[in-house]
Formats: structure tokens, C-alpha cells, sequence
């Protein structure tokens, strides 16, 4: 689980402080924790909140406006899987004791911000992999019963077996034999379907079966029909699961070709036809032996998925018409370039896999540098053509700790978007062995990477424009950061600003922000355009002044206005660092610069905060235009936040509009601005037509 990427964690805090509750969800958000905060005051509003479905319940031990007692008894009565924990001084054995005995999954220390952290982290865990359980139980059961209804539609012969007996058979198998019913085959023996001549080999493999050992794909026999007839025909064997058992599903096909005819149509079946490597389907199969290998008998393997660089480019040189010979000509270098063992496959569109059975990390690593090498150091020949194509590949090395066909390919999914994403023509292997060195490389790539967009200007903006429902005159538009990849591509800032984060960088991006922002507003001034606008700066601008200054030295630099930039900052940010928030505004007054909250709302107080801390724009969280449209609640919590910005004299903008149900809310509410892809989407382009 990504936590604060993927999800929000919905998250009730019961404590008599609003302060000490805050805290807590700022040390969570501080984390890299997406939080939906809720306080209740009184028992009906805890109440209410549980019905809400939240994730986890923090209770501080000792609370009186909602007693701990009276959250742990609405908790259990509400019947959800719901944890609570308990927010108390310090932990001694007493204190374990009644935690325990209240029904608390646990307790955590109040001012001990990483012991919050790591054990909402690991409750949130559990939560989530308790909920995806009952989801897979059910996702089972339904499986199963749709598997069975389509097993007994099928036209294949098809039977369960169980230590040798039938416990299942669908209509064709039971044709096929000369049966009318499953009761006359029921717990009857496979070697009753088995003609005489091969009954001591087939008794041996039932033998085989019974000690353990993996079933074979296919196997040859002789069968026999209930009157006697003998006819040829090929049984595949899988491991199965039938009503809670472990057993062996057959699949029966009758050789009606000579056997040779028919292995060779089989090895059709198997293969791509338009590169001769085995198709996707057959691929998966070996990839499943492979993984099931590694979780039951500790084995490694490594597995590469393979993927021609700027792919739509060489079609464009060589014309649309041409992809087969193209794919054709990489399958062929591919094929050149590996050892015969390796097992290759055609695995998408233009993607390629390849599988080496109990490969070492070292010989993972050596495959995929010798694949690698083999494109980037030669031309392809696609007709009378010569093509220079560079390839990205994702490793896994396939072991215990990744047994998943799942994660294995998610993890090389990923690992070839990175490649890409960094120009192409690289490797990203990873393995669970070793992932603290491969983590260590891969970010250091990334770090060159945003220092030499830094010294190169290779970052861009885009802009998505900012709409009044109420028809204010002027232009406004929000602009976003990119960096320019190798080939001019376009990377969005989610590859690279947790990582510019982790290493110091984002002062020195904030500053090319600002910069390039004030350069863009002096531009428009001079060809008599008065643009506002908004971009996002972070919270490490606000430890020092350099940002200010260099805010002065651009707009007298470019002769820009100042009035006309908003600077916005997370108002989780703000209220951790209130004190350097309020004075970073104060000196960017002085040069007429605005400053802006967003994700405004998804505190437990957020009103509180503009008390302290003037702001122009308040960008709502954009949580709250999930389902807008149909949510009572979002639509309450919105009217609110309007109403008392209003009040104020603060404008508000709602982001990531999606529908004109969305809209009519939002106008409704009195929302001043909104933005989203239902109205404009985000260009390189400043040409929005305002009205």
C-alpha cells in the first residue's frame, strides 16, 4: 500500500485539544500520510462519524468531551472492523492491561511523533489487508461459482480429480465416456477411463502425484469409453482447488490427428505467429511454474520485460504498415542475443519478456545488460531499411519475497516506465535481495537528473486556466511544473519531487518556479495582457529569505507586476510552520505577491488558521469534489467553507471539475473560481478564451 499517494486515511480523532489533535494529523501528513481528518464533541456526532466508515479511531486516554470508555462501546456496537487506538502519556504495564481489556488495538505515545507514525502506518495495514481479504474471499466465491457454470457449459471434456477419484465431471467429459449422469462416474477411479495397455504407466504418475510432485502439462494415453471403445487423446493436467480441496483438474482432447500432426499444432498454438516466440498466454504459464517454484522450494529466476524506445518514432520513419516487420526484426535481434534456455515471448503489442530459469542476480543483471547491448550497439534490418532502436527493460529477480506473478510484473511494469521516463536505453533490475542498493541507484540517476534540468533549464510550465462562475473580469491560470526527458518528452513532477525532496533540491526548483513564473506575467504584460498566476511553492522557501529576494530581483528583472503572482502553499504546511508562514507573507506583500492555501478544509480547523495567517485564495481539497455531485456531506462541507470565506473576504477555487453536475453544485455554494478538465485541460498554451 502507497500510503498518502493512493488513498487518504479517514481518520477520527477524539481529544478534548484541538491543538493536540492537530498535531497528530500534522506529524501523520509530515510523514507522507494523505489524511481526512474528523473530531467528534459529543457522543451523536461520534456517532455519526462512525457511520461514515473512517479508517481508524485515535482516542486520547482520559478525554471528557467523548469519554474513551463511551468510543470503544459505539465502536463495537457499530459492528465495522474498525481500530482504535489509545493516545496516552506514557505506557506501563497497567496501562497495556486496560487498553487490552477496553478493547484498543493498542496504544500510542502522544508526543512521540514517530511511534504515531509507525503504528498507524502498521494498524492502517492490517486494516487494509484484513479488508482486502474478506474482498478476495468474496472475489473466490464468486469465482468459483462462475468457473463452474462456464466449466460445465464448456464443449472440452473436463474433470476434478482427488487422490485418483472423480469429484467432478461437466457434460462433455461425461459425453465423451458414454455416461448420462455424474452420478454413475462419481467416485469412480481415472483408471477406469484408461484403456489397458497404459494402465501400469498411468498408475505410476497417479503415484507420483500422491507423493507431491507437480503435475505434468500433458500426457498421452489410450482412453477407454464405457463400452469399450479406445480412441488417443492428450490429458492436460493443473493444480486446482474443488469445494475447499486441493485436486487436479484434466482437461480430455482427443487425437483425431496423427500424433505428430498433432504436437506440431500444438506448437502452433503456443507460439506468436508473426515473430515465431512463444505468445503471451504460454509466457504466463512459465512465469506461474517460476514463481510457485520460488515460493515453495526457495528458487530464483529473473525475468525482463523488454520495450523498444520511442516506438511510435520508428513507425513514423518506417510507416504504419510496417509494425509486424518491425516487431518481427526486434524479436529476431532478441533472439540473437540470449542463450537458447532463456524462454522468450512475444508479451504485448511491442513488448517483449524473457525468463531465466534459477538466474542469480548477477545473471539477471548480465542478461539484461547483454539485451541491451545488443540493440544499442547494432542496427535492426526491417526490409531494405536500417534501424538504429535503443530498448528500456524492467527487471524482477523473481524469489521468495516476490513469489506474486502479479507483483513480479507490476515491479517490471515499473521498472520499464522509469527507463523510460529517463531517456530509454538503460536497465532497472529490481530485486528484494538487494533493493536498498537499487533504490540507492536508481535515486542518485534521478538526482543527476533534476540538477542537470537545473543547470540546463531543461523544467517547463504548463497551464490550465481558472474559470469565474461569476463573471470577474481577467485571465487566471494555474501553472504547473515539467521537466523536459532526453527526447523532449514531458515528466510530471510526481517522478521527481519526492526525491528533489529527499535530497534538498526543492529550494532551488521553487526559485526556477517563481522565476520562470514572473518572466511568463512580464511577457504578457508587454503584448498588453494582465495575467495572474498561481504556482506552488514549498514548505522549504519558508526557513529562510532567498526565495523572497530572488521574488524582487525577477519582477524588477523582467518587469513583471507581483500583484499578479499567487504563491500557494499546503495548509498542512502552514500550520506546522505558522511563524515562518506569517512572515514569508508579510515580506511578500511588500513586492505586491499574493499568497494562497490550498487543500484548504482537510484540517480539523481550518478557519482557526485564518486567524493567524492572511491569505488571498483558498483552493478547497480537492477530496471534496469526489462524487460532488451526489454527496450530501461533500455538499454541506462545501457550503460551509464558502459561506465563512465569504465572510471573510476570501475567494475560493474549486479544483479537478468533472462533470456539470459538479458545476451546478459549485455555483450553488457560491464557489468564486473553478478549474478541471471538464472546463480546460493543461496545455504548454496560454489560449483560453475568457469570456
Amino acid at each position: 500500500m502507497q500510503f498518502g499517494k493512493d488513498a487518504a486515511l479517514r481518520l477520527v480523532v477524539v481529544d478534548d485539544s484541538v491543538e493536540a489533535a492537530e498535531g497528530v494529523v500534522s506529524a501523520l501528513r509530515n510523514a507522507g500520510i494523505a489524511v481526512r481528518p474528523s473530531r467528534p464533541e459529543n457522543a451523536d456526532e461520534l456517532t455519526h462519524q462512525i457511520t461514515q466508515s473512517p479508517d481508524l479511531v485515535l482516542v486520547g486516554r482520559g478525554a471528557k468531551l467523548v469519554p474513551t470508555q463511551l468510543v470503544l462501546q459505539s465502536v463495537a456496537s457499530s459492528g465495522k472492523d474498525l481500530p482504535v487506538l489509545l493516545l496516552v502519556d506514557q505506557i506501563d504495564e497497567a496501562g497495556l492491561l486496560d487498553a487490552a481489556s477496553m478493547g484498543a488495538r493498542g496504544v500510542v505515545l502522544r508526543h512521540r511523533n514517530e511511534h504515531i507514525v509507525s503504528t498507524v502506518r502498521a494498524e492502517w495495514a492490517d486494516l487494509e489487508a484484513r479488508r482486502a481479504l474478506r474482498k478476495l474471499e468474496f472475489q473466490v466465491r464468486e469465482t468459483e461459482r462462475r468457473c463452474d457454470a462456464l466449466i460445465e457449459s464448456s464443449r472440452d471434456p473436463i474433470a476434478y480429480i482427488h487422490e485418483g477419484m472423480h469429484i467432478r465431471a461437466n457434460a462433455a467429459y461425461l459425453e465423451t465416456f458414454g455416461y448420462e449422469s455424474f452420478d454413475e462416474v462419481e467416485g469412480t477411479s481415472i483408471l477406469d477411463m484408461i484403456a489397458p495397455s497404459h494402465v501400469e504407466p498411468f498408475k505410476a504418475l497417479l503415484k507420483k502425484l500422491s507423493k507431491g510432485e507437480p503435475p505434468p502439462p500433458r500426457v498421452e494415453v489410450e482412453a477407454r469409453t464405457l463400452d469399450g471403445n479406445q480412441f488417443p487423446a492428450v490429458m492436460e493436467f493443473t493444480t486446482a482447488m474443488y469445494e475447499g480441496e486441493h485436486c487436479l483438474q484434466l482437461v480430455l482432447r482427443r487425437q483425431e490427428l496423427d500424433p505428430d500432426l498433432a504436437r506440431e499444432v500444438e506448437e502452433l498454438r503456443q507460439r506468436d505467429q508473426a515473430t515465431g516466440l512463444l505468445n503471451r498466454p504460454t509466457f504466463l504459464r512459465a512465469l506461474e511454474d517460476a514463481v510457485a517454484d520460488a515460493a515453495q522450494n526457495s528458487t530464483h529466476s529473473g525475468f525482463l520485460l523488454i520495450e523498444p524506445d520511442y516506438y511510435a518514432r520508428l513507425l513514423q520513419d518506417i510507416g504504419l504498415d510496417a509494425s509486424d516487420d518491425v516487431v518481427a526484426a526486434c524479436a529476431s535481434r532478441l533472439r540473437d542475443s540470449v542463450a537458447e534456455d532463456v524462454v522468450l515471448a512475444r508479451f504485448g503489442e511491442h513488448q517483449f519478456a524473457a525468463l531465466a530459469r534459477g538466474a542469480t542476480h548477477e545473471v539477471t543483471q548480465a542478461l539484461a545488460e547483454q539485451i541491451r547491448t545488443a540493440f544499442s550497439e547494432h542496427v535492426i534490418e526491417v526490409g531494405n531499411r536500417s534501424l538504429n532502436a535503443t530498448i528500456s527493460v524492467g527487471g524482477v529477480q523473481v524469489g521468495e519475497k516476490i513469489a506474486s506473478v502479479t507483483a513480479v510484473l507490476a515491479r517490471a511494469t515499473q521498472g520499464v516506465q522509469s527507463c523510460v521516463g529517463m531517456g530509454g536505453n538503460r536497465i532497472e533490475l529490481f530485486d528484494p535481495g538487494a533493493v536498498d542498493r537499487a533504490e540507492e541507484e536508481r535515486v542518485q540517476a534521478w538526482v543527476d537528473r533534476i540538477r542537470d534540468a537545473l543547470d540546463s533549464d531543461r523544467f517547463t510550465m504548463a497551464y490550465q486556466p481558472l474559470v469565474s462562475l461569476h463573471g470577474e473580469p481577467g485571465e487566471i491560470y494555474e501553472a504547473y511544473l515539467r521537466m523536459k526527458g532526453d527526447q523532449g518528452e514531458l515528466v510530471a513532477p510526481l517522478a521527481f519531487l519526492q526525491i528533489a525532496e529527499e535530497n534538498g533540491l526543492l529550494w532551488e526548483i521553487d526559485r526556477w518556479v517563481v522565476g520562470r513564473a514572473l518572466e511568463v506575467i512580464g511577457e504578457r504584460i508587454k503584448t498588453g495582457k494582465r495575467t495572474t498566476l498561481l504556482v506552488k511553492i514549498t514548505e522549504s522557501s519558508l526557513q529562510d529569505d532567498s526565495l523572497l529576494k530572488h521574488i524582487e530581483e525577477q519582477i524588477t528583472k523582467h518587469g513583471s507586476d507581483g500583484s499578479l503572482l499567487v504563491v500557494q502553499l499546503p495548509e498542512s504546511k502552514v500550520f506546522t510552520n505558522l511563524r515562518a508562514a506569517q512572515e514569508f507573507q508579510a515580506r511578500a506583500a511588500r513586492s505586491g505577491v499574493r499568497v494562497g492555501l490550498e487543500h484548504f478544509g482537510a484540517g480539523l480547523n481550518s478557519f482557526q488558521l485564518l486567524a493567524h495567517f492572511d491569505t488571498d485564495f483558498l483552493k478547497i481539497d480537492r477530496t471534496f469534489m469526489e462524487s460532488l455531485g451526489t454527496s450530501v456531506e461533500h455538499q454541506k462541507r462545501l457550503r460551509e467553507i464558502t459561506d465563512k470565506a465569504r465572510a471573510l473576504g476570501k475567494r475560493t477555487i474549486a479544483e479537478h471539475v468533472r462533470d456539470a453536475q459538479s458545476m451546478s453544485v459549485l455555483f450553488g455554494a457560491g464557489v468564486d473560481y473553478a478549474q478541471g478538465f471538464f472546463l480546460a485541460g493543461v496545455s504548454t498554451a496560454m489560449d483560453y478564451e475568457f469570456g
